[in-house]
């Protein structure tokens, strides 16, 4: 029992404070463009090493034999934050769905695919230290890199600013996407139900068409309008072209009834 308690005890000693990684060429890196990493996080940095490490992968520090700590841990707090506030926000503004349902919703905004369209929105594989083979690695790995990054960087804002910091950026970057209709929660498949309605009532096959983009290439956002041959209409935005017609579908139905 004593010899638990010592191992308790050293698990869970508060560690020293990690070295900072500014004599490795991480640091200049990231500072030559610490202005455009803001603007594209819209954050303010205070602390720049706390987001050096959440911008280091792993590969990048045996690539360079670097001793420093990679951004694994600070994607596992970035990863409970973000479940927090996204777990919050679904219990105030669902009152009447039931567990099952809000676990459903949370997984759909937070699982892999949706971090690493998160994380492409802000164009954030631009600032993500890597080794060259990560860098170059086939699709899936990149999204794999770039989702945990983005978990990383929730962390460092919630280090660097504190909790309502981190809640406005996950309110900024993934809960607008909820409100818009960007992402689908539910099982269902939003053009394809709308489809099916259309065929059944005589209105034909919805045409969808894009009406707007705008902003700049790494964080696009197209506007997309369906029509049916009766008149009715449903207008939704996205981050590609698929997001912005499943929420355009899903105004549509939502008109409909």
């Amino acid at each position: 029992m004593e010899q638990l308690r010592q191992l308790i005890a050293r698990l869970f000693r508060r560690p020293a404070r990690p070295a900072p990684v500014s004599g490795d060429d991480a640091h200049p890196i990231f500072i030559e463009r610490l202005r455009e990493f803001e603007r594209r996080i819209d954050y303010h940095v205070r602390e720049k090493n706390t987001f050096v490490r959440a911008l280091l992968h792993r590969s990048y520090l045996q690539h360079k034999h670097h001793p420093g700590t990679s951004n694994e841990r600070m994607e596992f707090l970035g990863d409970s934050i973000l479940n927090l506030i996204v777990g919050e926000y679904l219990y105030h503004h669902y009152p009447r769905a039931e567990e099952g349902d809000l676990t459903k919703i949370r997984s759909r905004l937070v699982n892999r695919k949706a971090l690493a369209a998160y994380a492409k929105a802000i164009g954030l594989a631009d600032f993500i230290l890597t080794s060259p083979s990560a860098s170059s690695g086939p699709g899936k790995g990149q999204d794999t890199i770039a989702a945990d990054t983005f978990e990383a960087v929730i962390a460092a804002i919630y280090l660097d600013g504190g909790f309502d910091a981190a809640r406005q950026f996950v309110e900024r970057r993934v809960l607008s996407a909820l409100k818009s209709g960007a992402v689908v929660t539910a099982d269902d498949n939003y053009k394809s139900m709308l489809l099916e309605y259309s065929q059944a009532n005589g209105l034909g096959i919805p045409r969808y068409t894009i009406v707007l983009e705008e902003g700049p290439d790494h964080d696009r956002t197209f506007t997309v309008e369906v029509s049916l041959s009766d008149g009715r209409r449903g207008r939704g935005e996205g981050k590609n072209k698929k997001e912005a017609e499943q929420a355009a579908a899903a105004r549509a139905i939502e008109h409909l009834a």
